[in-house]
């Protein structure tokens, strides 16, 4: 059976960054098609983010039952010890996505959004082939919004499969590892391998450099570590994995070649974009290295044809990609934007958890800056020790431009931190000076009174520290 389709705008990708972008489309009265191979939500909400959170929320929960055995804690004592199925763990979590991924379709119907589903191959720029459930459909386009994101980067001697897991087939194991070795120590390697641990699971992580979670400094990654070690989670460093075979993963470092008995090995080396399988080379657009090259608008070198998202390069973040999505929607109905964020935050759900937005210290100085820093230690914040969260080394930290006191990042560690992080790109945005932190009155007894206290610190008077 074969159809023909002719549409204003066609989103390939029904991720965050494509099913934005069609349901911003939608709303603004364009014709809209959004093709999909697989559920829609994309790698965000079916594979990755949701239910990763969904897992290290499910292990936090045993972990924290785990204390109240025995003596007990917190006036709380169970008689026996809590047991942590993994299947049923996962069936929970799948019941997220599926109720998450229907929503999403809810919206795009809601939009007036044809969504097809199958495998897009494009003819040319302006036209692509659409193949699935044995049906061929033909789509013809003026404008293309190309929303195909990214997919885990394979390692030459540890292809995925069997016993070999990238972070999406790992997010579905029916039955928890004995031993489970983590390939990078970056923040998908650290989000899992420490969700694994609290369900049970030895841990191992294997990194090539020398350091865990590069993307943020020492400070912010101390109280991590901190927790690793006293959860004997095996962090060797400099260290690289080149093969498994029978349990056995084969490891090479300074002092030699060695082996490590495990019945799992996850691999998060990485992310690529998902550039291969849909014609590509027929849309002849210029590319920056593996990604799609693209101007402030998201407008590729070919005209009406734009890309989003994972596909256009770093920050690999759902929440980019969606308001990239949203941006390339109003562009197409006739309105004047550019992608320029003053900041995009971003989080790390480790234990404690880094959260954060704009320049840190050492950023602000490489820019030229000269900077004002002050942190707060959640550790003199009331709300954080009721939670059992402010003695994880945890703190809020702001950095500053020196001479008008310009707020040009805001980091935290610790407990519940994640949540901080919308009034940290909100004060980033906003132009914020320290004097206008220094001057909001902050709920008591709340988290966010740290924000507070850590803009005083900058100022040289916090309160409470």
């Amino acid at each position: 059976m074969s159809d023909a389709i002719t549409t204003q705008v066609l989103v390939v990708g029904g991720g965050p960054g494509g099913y934005v972008a069609a349901i911003r489309a939608g709303q603004l009265g364009l014709k809209t098609v959004l093709v999909e191979a697989d559920q829609l939500g994309g790698t965000c909400l079916i594979r990755g983010c949701i239910p990763s959170k969904a897992l290290i929320h499910s292990a936090s929960k045993f972990a924290d039952l785990a204390q109240h055995v025995g003596d007990g804690a917190l006036g709380i004592r169970l008689a026996a010890p809590p047991t942590f199925e993994l299947g049923g763990a996962v069936h929970w979590k799948n019941g997220i996505v599926t109720r998450l991924s229907g929503g999403v379709a809810a919206l795009l119907k809601k939009a007036r959004v044809q969504v097809i589903g199958g495998w897009a191959r494009f003819e040319d720029g302006k036209s692509c082939i659409v193949e699935g459930d044995g049906t061929t459909t033909h789509i013809t386009a003026e404008h293309v919004i190309i929303a195909t994101g990214s997919v885990p980067v394979e390692l030459r001697g540890l292809p995925f499969g069997g016993d070999v897991l990238s972070s999406s087939t790992a997010l579905s194991l029916p039955e928890l590892p004995k031993h489970l070795a983590v390939i990078g120590a970056g923040y998908i390697g650290m989000e899992l391998g420490i969700a694994f641990r609290k369900m049970g699971a030895r841990v191992t992580v294997i990194e090539a450099t020398d350091r865990m979670l590069p993307s943020y400094d020492s400070d912010l990654v101390k109280p991590v570590s901190k927790w690793c070690r006293q959860h004997d989670i095996d962090i060797r460093f400099d260290t690289r994995a080149v093969g498994y075979s029978a349990g056995q993963l084969e490891l090479e470092s300074a002092d030699g070649t060695s082996t490590l008995d495990c019945d799992k090995v996850l691999v998060t080396v990485g992310r690529k974009p998902n550039t291969q399988g849909w014609g590509l080379d027929r849309l002849v657009i210029d590319m920056d290295g593996a990604f799609i090259r693209v101007n402030d608008s998201c407008q590729t070198s070919m005209r009406k044809v734009w890309a989003i998202g994972d596909v256009v390069g770093e920050p690999m973040l759902a929440h980019k990609a969606s308001a990239q999505g949203e941006m390339v929607a109003e562009i197409i109905a006739g309105e004047r934007r550019k992608f320029a964020p003053a900041a995009i935050p971003a989080v790390c759900f480790t234990e404690p958890e880094i959260a954060g937005a704009g320049l840190s210290p050492d950023e602000a100085a490489a820019a030229g800056f000269e900077v004002k820093v002050g942190s707060f230690p959640l550790a003199a914040n009331g709300r954080s020790l009721t939670m059992e969260g402010g003695t994880d080394g945890g703190f809020v930290r702001v950095t500053a431009r020196a001479d008008n006191h310009l707020i040009l990042g805001v980091h935290a560690v610790g407990a519940h931190v994640s949540e901080l992080t919308g009034a940290f790109v909100q004060a980033i945005e906003m132009g914020a000076v320290l004097e206008d932190l220094a001057g909001i009155i902050q709920v008591h007894p709340t988290v966010s009174e740290a924000f507070h206290e850590a803009a005083l610190a900058t100022l040289g008077h916090a309160i409470h520290a």
